[in-house]
């Protein structure tokens, strides 16, 4: 049996406490925002929840970067950038997809992996969720006047490799990630803003 599509009514919206049980729902679940350090991530937002849902929800929308380090897979606290979020939701909640950027330029502190990062649950994978919601962020990254993102992937992740190249990113090349990153290999991709914009 083929997976139902994504209906016209996908949209990526600003996190509400309205809205705040199903993001605790799917954390609950198994379910972490966060694809490098996984359910250690979970258990973070979910005391952050508990301890005040409001500051929670607020922290959400970041464009002046004031809000607390962020922790590295390796527990290394780095520099935030001025940075969004936003939830994925086709009536229910499928994930979460986050733009980062520094102002003035396109380039990215070696600390900071990409401009994007999304995550879909797993009960919506395989459903077009990553690639819809890559193809309705974008566009705020053209608003700030930057000339492409960059995202980065694991060799093996071809899932996320599909959604970018959907969204007509090209590969740049290989990379080793930063020791806070494990040393990896990773590969880096990047979607050049379209000249029509």
């Amino acid at each position: 049996m083929s997976r139902p599509m994504l209906t016209d009514a996908f949209t990526l919206e600003r996190p509400t406490l309205g809205k705040l049980a199903r993001y605790v729902a799917a954390l609950e679940a198994g379910w972490s925002p966060d694809n490098l350090r996984g359910q250690a991530a979970a258990e973070e937002q979910m005391a952050a929840i508990a301890a005040d849902s409001a500051a929670f929800v607020a922290s959400s929308d970041d464009p002046e970067g004031l809000g607390p380090p962020i922790k590295a897979p390796n527990g290394e606290l780095m520099a935030r950038l001025p940075s969004i979020s936003r939830w994925v939701w086709d009536g229910d909640f499928c994930g979460s997809i986050g733009f980062r950027w520094q102002p003035g330029t396109a380039d990215l502190p070696a600390h900071v992996l990409g401009h994007i990062g999304y995550a879909t649950v797993p009960w919506k994978r395989g459903q077009g969720v990553a690639t819809r919601a890559l193809g309705l962020i974008l566009p705020e990254a053209w608003r700030l006047g930057l000339p492409y993102v960059d995202l980065t992937t694991d060799p093996t992740n071809l899932a996320s490799q599909k959604v970018i190249l959907a969204n007509r990113g090209t590969l740049v090349g290989r990379f080793t990630k930063t020791a806070a990153y494990g040393g990896t290999e990773g590969l880096r991709f990047r979607i050049a803003r379209p000249a029509e914009v």
